[in-house]
């Protein structure tokens, strides 16, 4: 059974614009990070089902290379997320102000 593609684009849209939605209006520093590794999924997402539509390896070639960069991103945000918590005792995006040491 073959599923068109058009249901994996709309899937990745709509995950696209949960993740963009997070970004949006939470505050919590570390819902902004699993939002925006929803928004790199859906691009993946997207990636691939293109990818198999044109019967193309490049798509899962930059998916993998958006998967190591997203890992990276990932550790170097919880780290800097670590060092600003354990001075400012908050996860509250609005209350971390860098600028103003």
């Amino acid at each position: 059974m073959n599923v068109p593609v058009e249901n994996y684009l709309v899937l990745a849209a709509l995950i696209f614009a949960i993740g963009c939605a997070g970004v949006l209006t939470r505050r919590n520093v570390i819902v902004i990070l699993m939002s925006v590794e929803l928004m790199l999924n859906a691009v993946n997402l997207t990636f691939v089902a293109l990818s198999r539509q044109l019967v193309s390896m490049t798509g899962q070639m930059i998916v993998f290379f958006v998967m190591t960069v997203a890992a990276a991103e990932v550790a170097v945000g919880l780290a800097i997320f670590l060092a600003i918590y354990s001075q400012r005792r908050t996860v509250n995006a609005d209350e971390i102000s860098l600028l103003r040491w």
